[in-house]
């Protein structure tokens, strides 16, 4: 296939803990209120992400994998995961706090949802003062600890809360409890899986329902990782345009490329999509003589017959995602 930058039409969520920053200041097309999460890149069922621009605008996530098979995704990434897109891309904007939360294993998601589990990873792009992320626990815990502290609704006490500042990166493995703090919004990274269970609601009524959301109490007790790490934040050098490691993993691969000048990328041996979201200023990229701007909160994928591109940019920060 010709490669070019595709951008898919973000499909944007209303969310109880939603705001307005999506809309206002990252120019998502909205007419509705609560904007929590915009999913730039989705093969979820039900939202499967629509090309927006080039040749191929119209057709589906799914439709270009069928299609075009490793040469869209890779060789790798297609023979392990078929016409399955592996990963979904967000923003999200957190105006309030969201749930208290985990994710289940891969196996554990599997048996009881013929999921994937739901690994992720976290860039904090913008964060107001005093803004904070739980992640995982502040000591130690046992099983039963931790069922009391839910029962007697003081989960947040033993629960890690992290002060943050645009930069700072998580990854949440599964098992992890976590939760987005208010004020903050988030380049998200994860496996292509909708699976979670909500431990802590801060007793908040959903407006459409007058009624409490739905907590997954008895669920999650088998799927937490109760052992405290000894750092959760992750740490990374970064190095003027060039990539340089964010996170590495099982399930993706995320560089971090701050853009002072021109660069030439060469991605003919990677035998995988790359994706690029923009998460500070903004940059041009070229491709095969297809050229596309790309500003803060908006994110193009590479197809992976793309060989070499040019990004420019006198002031961008990238992160550079592939299997």
């Amino acid at each position: 296939m010709k490669a070019y930058p595709i951008k898919f039409t973000p499909i944007l969520k209303e969310r109880i803990w939603g705001g307005e920053k999506l809309i206002h200041t990252f120019k998502k097309q909205s007419n509705k209120k609560n904007i929590g999460e915009s999913w730039e890149i989705s093969d979820v069922k039900g939202d499967v992400s629509v090309v927006e621009n080039g040749f191929l605008a119209g057709q589906s996530l799914k439709e270009l994998i069928t299609t075009y098979k490793g040469d869209f995704v890779g060789n790798k990434v297609y023979k392990q995961f078929g016409n399955d897109f592996p990963i979904l891309i967000k923003f999200i904007d957190a105006k309030t706090p969201l749930s208290i939360q985990v994710h289940p294993s891969n196996e554990l998601a599997k048996e009881r949802h013929n999921s994937f589990g739901k690994n992720e990873m976290w860039y904090v792009m913008d964060v107001d003062n005093d803004g904070e992320l739980i992640v995982g626990f502040n000591k130690t815990v046992t099983k039963q600890e931790y069922i009391e502290h839910v029962n007697n609704g003081t989960v947040l006490d033993i629960l890690n809360a992290e002060k943050v500042e645009p930069g700072d990166t998580f990854y949440i493995p599964t098992g992890r409890v976590h939760a987005i703090g208010a004020g903050t919004v988030i380049a998200e990274i994860q496996q292509t899986s909708d699976i979670t269970y909500r431990i802590y609601d801060y007793d908040r009524v959903d407006a459409t329902t007058g009624k409490q959301r739905e907590l997954h109490t008895d669920l999650a007790i088998d799927a937490i990782n109760y052992n405290v790490a000894d750092q959760y934040k992750t740490t990374y050098n970064l190095a003027e345009n060039q990539s340089s490691t964010l996170v590495h993993s099982p399930y993706f691969n995320t560089n971090i490329i701050q853009l002072t000048n021109k660069v030439t990328k060469d991605y003919s041996q990677l035998d995988s999509f790359v994706i690029y979201m923009c998460v500070e200023g903004s940059f041009s990229l070229e491709c095969n003589g297809d050229v596309i701007t790309v500003n803060k909160g908006e994110t193009i994928l590479l197809p992976a017959t793309t060989e070499q591109i040019h990004v420019d940019s006198k002031k961008a920060v990238i992160l550079e995602v592939s299997l």
